[in-house]
């Protein structure tokens, strides 16, 4: 079975720094988000809510595998 492959109007895939660049920006905006997470919920939010600060941190804690997941999608060829 053979997957489909994105193409451009020309027939042509976007070069390798590209898709290498457009993957880094999804990761380091993914984890980013995880430590301002986390920072946030251990400094401020933990202040008037134990539970939301615990929530927060869950949160971030599933945001790296997302992210890894997100980075190497479809650079498998």
């Amino acid at each position: 079975m053979r997957r489909h492959q994105r193409v451009t109007a020309s027939g042509v895939r976007r070069p390798q720094s590209e898709r290498l660049r457009r993957r880094q920006r999804w990761y380091f905006s993914l984890m980013g988000l995880c430590l301002l997470l986390i920072v946030l919920a251990w400094n401020l939010v933990r202040l008037w809510s134990t539970t939301a600060a615990v929530a927060m941190t869950l949160v971030a804690a599933v945001i790296p595998p997302i992210a890894v997941v997100i980075a190497n999608w479809g650079e498998d060829r």
